[in-house]
């Protein structure tokens, strides 16, 4: 029967297309080749000595301690702890390692205000943009599986918010509406462009930026970790917070 014969063609299935673009995939290697560098450098550089210090700090005693032994270290090896910082602070923003607080509270306490600053700010950025090209690449599973409801909800409210998207992420980033963390791995997910992703990173993380280190500098004085945002820092983030996403509100009434 000429029905028997019949060859029934499987669709051929199109090559998976990388989920990096050129340069994007540039950036993210570039970043891996700083921890790998960065990491050979200080430990080819510093001197013989007792490290058992070293350790990502958990609580205000374990910051404290890893403050007064590094000290002494940075005036005379001022580039090697100036790169092991970057290396551990960007790491642990990329893979969301909680803790970073502490580390910006040990910028503040080791190399003052404006330079602490300028190293958060970059620090954080760096890490940010390594954790949203990761999860370009392997983000999507985890947080439909982790985060279903708050993925839908950022998802909503971004698409909602197209025109004035940058407002809208400056004022995420300003207040506790949603953990940086998940912003930093959501964010390609539901298509926020890097360009936008990384200007209101780097701007929006200023101000808490500042309100942390500069609460480094008095590190023992903090008795707790709730001391470090009394009132008026936290009333002053939300207000710049509100100021920066209310173009986005005006233009949305106007249309």
């Amino acid at each position: 029967m000429e029905g028997a014969n019949t060859v029934v063609k499987q669709p051929v299935a199109s090559p998976s297309k990388f989920p990096l673009s050129f340069w994007e995939t540039t950036v993210a290697s570039t970043v891996a080749l700083i921890f790998a560098v960065g990491l050979i450098g200080v430990y080819l550089t510093m001197p013989d000595s007792d490290y058992s210090f070293l350790k990502l700090p958990r609580t205000l005693q374990d910051l404290k301690l890893l403050r007064d032994n590094l000290e002494s270290y940075t005036s005379d090896y001022t580039a090697q702890v100036l790169v092991g910082y970057c290396v551990v602070y960007i790491f642990m923003q990329t893979f969301m390692i909680p803790g970073t607080v502490f580390m910006s509270l040990l910028a503040g306490a080791l190399f003052g205000v404006f330079k602490g600053v300028a190293l958060v700010v970059f620090t954080a950025t760096a890490g940010a943009s390594s954790c949203y090209f990761l999860s370009k690449m392997i983000g999507r599973p985890i947080l439909s599986s982790l985060w279903p409801e708050k993925l839908k909800f950022f998802q909503t409210q971004v698409a909602r918010r197209r025109k004035g998207l940058l407002n809208y992420m400056l004022f995420l980033r300003l207040t506790p509406t949603l953990p940086n963390t998940f912003i930093n791995f959501a964010s390609p997910i539901v298509d926020v462009p890097y360009h936008i992703f990384f200007l209101a990173t780097v701007i929006g993380l200023i101000p808490a930026a500042y309100v942390t280190v500069k609460a480094g500098l008095a590190l023992g004085e903090l008795k707790s970790m709730g001391d470090l945002y009394d009132f008026n820092s936290v009333a002053t983030l939300f207000l710049i917070g509100v100021v920066s996403v209310t173009p986005t509100l005006i233009s949305k009434n106007e249309s």
